[in-house]
């Protein structure tokens, strides 16, 4: 029987290609998004498949959906610093509202579901790699609180859901993706190198540079996802590509990629910046018999080519910070 699948942030980056994973699978699928950070652009391929309908809905408010639900994925959420700077009320009431309608809409469907919780629940790390028994080094009223401690209150109602009305849960701590559809103006370093780069601008590097990141591909991280979301494993489950950098050699890398000139410029570390990133996925290794495949140099250049084609009009569009 065909499943019918609910994709919460459909129009953003990791949603839209969720949606074409789960069609690609033969699924029914139903996305919502409220568009505050999403496109259209992303799934307006899919609008004219009968088996793909939207709902522009924001998830805070109640969830109506008619017909039965096999699966829920809840990626409702602004993911760069300068969407949830800008917008951290949203950010808030998206992580704990809005998580608390689809997982009651996950029980009154008997629906499984599996929400999107993020490497920050780890915050500037105190163990390094982060596995998923560590508790995290979060500061709640620092600016980057807003999404820190939304995400983290995401995992604790999850959990409390499945232990106390039984809802099949998932919960996947997400580390930093890359990939077409990002949005070139997002603020985080990958775009942001990339649209430096093209726009002919130096590379700007926060703090001294030495701060790490761990760049997964989306092809790789969503089919983790889909991995995880069909086990039988409810606790936290962190899924990215262990392969660190730090950012001052990865804006080389970018220039390297990209053939410019351009230099690197420093200018201070933004409060509360996680100063290294790197996920232990020992647990998804051994549970999902998963681990990337792409690496960071195939990755960058398919994501290079995706940039590289886009509008002039969504080049010149510049983010005022970047992490």
């Amino acid at each position: 029987m065909q499943k019918r699948v609910l994709i919460t942030g459909a129009a953003g980056f990791l949603g839209s290609h969720l949606c074409d994973l789960f069609m690609r699978e033969g699924a029914y699928v139903i996305g919502m998004d409220n568009l505050i950070t999403g496109d259209l652009k992303n799934i307006e391929h899919l609008f004219k498949d009968k088996n793909f309908e939207f709902y522009h809905h924001d998830v805070s408010k109640f969830i109506h959906v008619t017909g039965s639900l096999d699966y829920i994925l809840h990626f409702a959420s602004p993911a760069s610093p300068i969407d949830y700077l800008k917008i951290p009320i949203q950010t808030l009431k998206v992580g704990s509202l809005g998580t608390h309608n689809c997982l009651g809409l996950a029980k009154a469907k008997n629906a499984r579901i599996l929400v999107a919780s993020t490497s920050e629940v780890y915050g500037d790390p105190l163990v390094h790699p982060q596995n998923e028994e560590y508790w995290g080094n979060v500061n709640p009223v620092g600016p980057r609180g807003v999404y820190d401690e939304a995400k983290r209150f995401q995992e604790a109602i999850t959990m409390a859901y499945h232990t106390y009305h039984k809802v099949e849960t998932r919960i996947v701590r997400i580390f930093n993706t890359y990939g077409p559809r990002m949005r070139l103006n997002d603020g985080r370093a990958l775009p942001a190198f990339i649209g430096q780069a093209l726009r002919g601008e130096d590379l700007t590097v926060f703090g001294t540079g030495s701060q790490t990141r761990s760049f997964c591909y989306v092809d790789d991280l969503v089919n983790g996802i889909y991995k995880l979301l069909l086990s039988d494993y409810a606790l936290p489950l962190n899924i990215g590509n262990p392969d660190e950098i730090s950012l001052k050699d990865f804006a080389e890398e970018i220039i390297q990629l990209t053939g410019t000139s351009q230099q690197i410029v420093y200018k201070p570390l933004p409060i509360d910046d996680p100063k290294q990133r790197q996920p232990d996925i020992t647990k998804a290794k051994q549970l999902l018999g998963w681990e990337p495949k792409v690496s960071r140099s195939e990755g960058l250049k398919i994501t290079y080519e995706y940039f590289k084609n886009l509008p002039k009009e969504e080049l010149n569009k510049l983010p005022k910070q970047f992490n």
